[in-house]
C-alpha cells in the first residue's frame, strides 16, 4: 500500500512527499528493524525512486546499490524486488553516463523478468523499455527500434492505448524512428502521443511538455527537408 502510494505520486509528477515520508521511514525501520528486513529495504527502494524522481542520481545511485545488494543476499536474483532494485540501478546508471554498464544490468534484469514473470508482465515490459533507451544512446537504433516496437505491441495489448507506460513506449519509438531519419513517422507517432498525453496526463504534465518537444523536433526536420535542406 505505500509503495503503491509512492509509485502514484511520483507518476503524478509530486517526488517531494514521498521523498519527506521515505526518508523518515527509512531510518525508522531501519533502527528498529534492522536494515535488510523487507520494510527497511522497501522504504530504502522507495526514498531511492523519489531521488530519482527529482534527478538527484548521485544520491539515488549509492542507495539503489545497497538495496540491490541486501536484495539479492535475502532474496535471491530473481525475486521480484531484487529485479526492481537492479532495473532503478540501471537507470541511475545510465543518467551518471555510464550507459554500457546500465545496457549490460538492463539486459540482465530483462532477460530474468522474462524467465520469471512472463512476456508481457508490467514490469518486464518495463525493463524491456529501459534496455531499449539504452541500446538507443548507444547506437543500436535498429535493435532499440524492434525492442520499443514489440513492447508497445504487448502494452497497447494490455494495458490500452492511453495508458502513461504505453504512451512512453511511443514516445521511445518515435525517437528510434527519428534516430533512423523516418521523420513523417515520428511526426505521426509523436502527434499522436501528444494528443493523448494531453488528454490523459494534462497539458502541463512533464511528459506532456515533453511530446510538444519532440513533435517540434520532428516539425523543424520535416520543414527543413521540404525546403530542401
Amino acid at each position: 500500500m505505500t509503495r503503491n502510494a509512492c509509485w502514484y505520486l511520483v507518476e503524478r509528477g509530486d517526488a517531494r512527499t514521498p521523498h519527506d515520508v521515505f526518508s523518515g521511514l527509512q531510518q525508522q525501520w531501519r533502527d528498529r528493524l534492522g536494515e535488510d528486513h523487507e520494510h527497511a529495504l522497501m522504504a530504502a527502494h522507495c526514498l531511492a525512486w523519489t531521488l530519482m524522481a527529482m534527478g538527484r542520481y548521485t544520491e539515488s545511485r549509492p542507495l539503489n546499490q545497497d538495496t540491490l545488494d541486501r536484495r539479492r543476499q535475502v532474496l535471491g536474483e530473481d525475486h521480484l524486488d531484487t529485479l526492481r532494485s537492479a532495473h532503478h540501478l540501471a537507470i541511475d546508471v545510465r543518467m551518471l553516463g555510464e550507459v554500457q554498464a546500465a545496457r549490460d544490468l538492463g539486459q540482465d534484469t530483462l532477460d530474468r523478468c522474462r524467465q520469471v514473470l512472463g512476456d508481457d508482465h508490467f514490469f518486464t515490459l518495463r525493463s524491456a523499455n529501459n534496455l531499449a533507451i539504452d541500446l538507443r544512446m548507444l547506437g543500436e537504433v535498429q535493435a532499440a527500434r524492434d525492442l520499443d516496437q514489440d513492447t508497445l505491441d504487448r502494452r497497447r495489448r494490455v494495458l490500452g492505448e492511453d495508458h502513461p507506460d504505453t504512451l512512453a513506449s511511443a514516445s521511445n519509438l518515435a525517437a528510434d524512428l527519428r534516430a533512423l531519419r523516418e521523420m513523417q513517422a515520428a511526426r505521426d507517432l509523436d502527434q499522436d502521443t501528444l494528443d493523448r498525453r494531453r488528454r490523459v496526463l494534462g497539458e502541463d504534465h512533464p511528459d506532456t511538455l515533453n511530446s510538444a518537444h519532440n513533435l517540434s523536433i520532428d516539425l523543424h526536420a520535416l520543414g527543413k527537408e521540404a525546403d530542401g535542406l
